[in-house]
């Protein structure tokens, strides 16, 4: 009988941004030891390391002592080609909204070639718009409309429970269909296109923030392959040299 390959579980990290509440770290260490995850990344903790964390991670300690901290969301996904979200509905924003065993599918499924992660938002205030740009998709939880406030190691235990069954359920998973940019190579892009867009007056260099990430949302949607990337930067690097040839000629016409 062919084995689950604890590799896949290996490749898939739970992601933590400025979490309030240490104890809530070691909680949800401790859910996701129980379903056999163990890369937690801590972005920008209020508090941490801290011995409630360590009291709330109960025997998961060991693991909770390799946690890796990150000072932004982008440093932690920097090498993920696959990014969920896990937060209530958006009506605001436009992506893929996935239940935990859809979630969980695709992200064993894409573990296969590469770090993927699940991003959880701060315990009041959820993510932020800007964190949710860096993510290909939403994971829901199905809660009591009537409260649907649930702990932040609660969300975690749940995704966590959902990723194992998949996992235990399904040894060999289809190859991922695509050679998906890793976040850093995304954010480079980024990069690129806004400077771009500024360089051809596009852009207003003083207050870029909206437009780009509207544009954030929409490349999300699409998930861009490494080609993809290389290809949209050359376009973005030709349009360039073409405007500072403009300038170049309208200079030389002026002299």
């Amino acid at each position: 009988m062919t084995r689950s390959d604890p590799k896949l579980l290996g490749n898939i990290r739970i992601v933590l941004a400025r979490t309030s509440h240490p104890g809530n770290i070691g909680a949800a260490m401790r859910a996701m030891k129980t379903m056999g995850l163990s890369q937690l990344y801590l972005v920008n903790p209020a508090i941490f390391p801290n011995s409630q964390a360590d009291a709330m991670a109960a025997g998961a300690t060991d693991l909770l002592a390799q946690a890796r901290l990150c000072a932004t969301l982008e440093e932690a996904l920097a090498d993920t080609t696959l990014v969920l979200g896990v937060s209530a509905r958006r009506r605001d924003i436009v992506t893929e909204v996935l239940t935990p065993p859809e979630a969980a599918s695709r992200l064993l499924t894409e573990a296969q070639a590469a770090p993927v992660a699940l991003v959880f938002g701060n315990e009041t205030s959820g993510m932020s718009n800007e964190e949710l740009s860096l993510c290909q998709g939403l994971v829901t939880i199905a809660a009591n409309p009537d409260y649907s406030s649930l702990n932040l190691a609660a969300a975690v235990q749940v995704l966590s429970y959902e990723i194992r069954q998949a996992w235990l359920e399904h040894p060999v998973w289809p190859q991922p269909a695509l050679d998906a940019a890793t976040g850093d190579e995304i954010e480079r892009f980024y990069a690129h296109l806004e400077a771009a867009l500024i360089d051809l007056d596009f852009l207003n260099h003083g207050s870029p923030g909206k437009l780009m990430l509207k544009l954030r949302w929409l490349f999300a949607r699409t998930r861009l392959a490494r080609e993809e990337v290389n290809i949209l930067r050359g376009i973005l690097t030709a349009a360039q040299a073409a405007k500072r040839g403009v300038r170049r000629l309208g200079n030389a016409d002026a002299e």
